[in-house]
């Protein structure tokens, strides 16, 4: 199915599973969700059970129309009015405070709820006939690299879900931007797409949590992805940053360590890089000349390395403003935090 030739049928099967409180897998913008009936506490207990997911955990309510949003929050911000007319439908979550139409089950016990409305015309028709409110994390099992194409939900989800709608593999590849209007000062939970530099032209002055990109607090999570490990392969992976001739050195220096103990290894850079590296498995995310392409296919990278069964994994170091924020989020939380300085290593005479 394409956002160009939708299966009618196949919507209408879906929305019924909806209704009936089962649950679909689904295309979106960003990467493909696990959808639930957002209004049915028991959807909402089956969506953390197939995911294997901690039950504060909160979850996202999808939405298809603007009008839907007042009936499940208790106001509607002037801020969120104007996010919504730049950047909905998009790949924007907005954090209100919750109206008693939501259940706890769907906000993982908090008062607030997390609204989207994607821009994928599969997902809106899905929503529309699923009931017009959907709870929906990302379509794959809890830890594991979020789904950008419907063959990976397969693989975690099979046999747990009623449905998977097949729409290809998905555009931007990180899941939303996620911003708390529920704070005095609007807050960045979780970078995306939609950048802080894009934010601020909207509203102003806007927040960044600093948790985002920092090892997991014993606090209770607001948003997805604040507080567990996420997106982890199987194998052992490390960031490397410094300089690009340090890197290098270190990476290869490393992985060559690792071959010679029997260790199968794997690398991300860029195409710029590609060509330096020895490795079992080299993979270019992309160019750092258009960095959304490193969005694009980091999760799918991730992916095939558990498939190569790589067991000692690096990436390159994708720090920096805009998108790449997002990038770094997701790889930090890949890598359990463990990030190595090359420059430091190769002043100190070794890469271990």
């Amino acid at each position: 199915m394409t956002e160009d030739a939708i299966d009618e049928a196949a919507i209408a099967r879906a929305g019924r599973i909806l209704k009936d409180g089962g649950l679909v897998a689904f295309p979106t913008e960003t990467v493909y969700g696990l959808g639930g009936d957002a209004l049915n506490p028991e959807s909402s207990k089956k969506i953390y059970a197939a995911k294997g997911r901690p039950s504060d955990n909160p979850l996202i309510v999808h939405v298809c129309r603007w009008e839907d949003v007042a009936p499940i929050v208790e106001e509607i911000p002037k801020e969120a009015e104007k996010l919504a007319a730049a950047f909905w439908p998009g790949p924007m979550t907005m954090i209100f405070n919750k109206s008693s139409l939501v259940p706890y089950e769907t906000t993982g016990g908090l008062d607030t709820v997390a609204v989207r409305f994607p821009s994928n015309k599969i997902a809106a028709a899905m929503i529309r006939a699923g009931g017009g409110y959907i709870a929906a994390p990302s379509a794959n099992k809890s830890g594991r690299p979020s789904p950008t194409e419907a063959l990976y939900c397969k693989e975690d989800l099979d046999g747990k879900v009623e449905m998977i709608i097949d729409g290809g593999q998905v555009g931007i590849g990180l899941e939303s931007t996620i911003i708390d209007l529920t704070e005095e000062k609007p807050t960045i939970l979780r970078p995306g797409y939609i950048t802080k530099e894009m934010l601020e032209k909207v509203l102003g002055e806007v927040d960044v949590d600093r948790t985002i990109i920092a090892p997991n607090s014993g606090i209770r999570p607001k948003a997805p992805g604040m507080k567990y490990r996420h997106y982890a392969p199987q194998g052992d992976l490390a960031i490397v940053e410094g300089s690009p001739e340090h890197v290098v050195s270190y990476i290869n220096e490393a992985c060559g360590k690792a071959k010679a103990e029997g260790k199968v290894t794997g690398i991300i850079c860029t195409d710029e890089t590609r060509d330096r590296y020895q490795a079992d498995y080299v993979y270019s995310a992309g160019t750092r000349s258009d960095e959304e392409t490193v969005a694009r296919q980091l999760f799918k990278i991730l992916r095939e390395f558990d498939d190569d069964g790589a067991q000692v994994l690096f990436s390159e170091s994708f720090a920096g403003g805009g998108i790449c924020m997002a990038i770094m989020n997701r790889l930090m939380k890949a890598a359990g935090q463990k990030v190595i300085n090359a420059d430091r290593e190769s002043a100190e005479g070794g890469s271990t």
